[in-house]
């Protein structure tokens, strides 16, 4: 049957302006942002120039909109997890859908770490600050001792590390991914715990 991960991906195949976001990504990766040409875009894609033109203007344009759309679940979670009770329920359930919405957006990110002057300049750095700090202010209890809540927002960079760090790592990329999640779960529960000790 093929999970969501793969409707997702023929989804975006099928989607002229995915299509080309992808392989920019693709061509960035292997010979760099400043000297790859919209030209050298469009040639791989097999359109025109003026074919690319007509979604995008810029090489900027597909980095930001990339940005924006690989990103939206991160919005969207923020959204959902405002709405939630505060309960350790919420929590995990927060940094399990940010988990996902990371794995999803690992060819962006390794823009982002690899290409920090273009990310500055585009002030995509500022966009994903702001909202890592919604993700933080969700999953703080702000009357929590100061090590509970470095816990919690540790989850969060925990999820960062496994992208890049454990890549380099031996082993099975699935359990990779389950081992990080289960870390930051772990450190999620007990900030949460804490502080609910703290109540009674």
């Amino acid at each position: 049957m093929g999970g969501t991960m793969d409707g997702t991906k023929q989804q975006r195949r099928g989607n002229t302006r995915q299509r080309i976001q992808d392989v920019a990504l693709e061509l960035f990766a292997e010979q760099g942002y400043e000297k790859t040409s919209l030209r050298e875009i469009a040639e791989r894609l097999d359109v025109t120039k003026a074919a690319l033109y007509y979604h995008f203007k810029t090489k900027e344009e597909i980095i930001v909109s990339l940005f924006e759309d690989l990103t939206k679940p991160i919005e969207d979670l923020i959204e959902w997890g405002r709405r939630q009770p505060g309960t350790l329920e919420t929590k995990e359930e927060i940094i399990r859908r940010y988990g996902e919405a990371l794995a999803g957006a690992e060819p962006l990110f390794r823009f982002m770490q690899e290409n920090q002057a273009t990310v500055r300049e585009l002030r995509i750095g500022d966009t994903f600050k702001d909202r890592m700090r919604g993700l933080r202010d969700i999953l703080i209890n702000p009357d929590a001792e100061l090590v509970d809540q470095v816990r919690s927002v540790s989850a969060l960079f925990t999820l960062h590390a496994g992208m890049f760090v454990m890549r380099d790592l031996e082993g099975d990329s699935e359990k990779k991914r389950e081992a990080v999640l289960e870390v930051a779960l772990d450190m999620i529960r007990q900030a949460h715990e804490h502080a609910c000790r703290k109540e009674d």
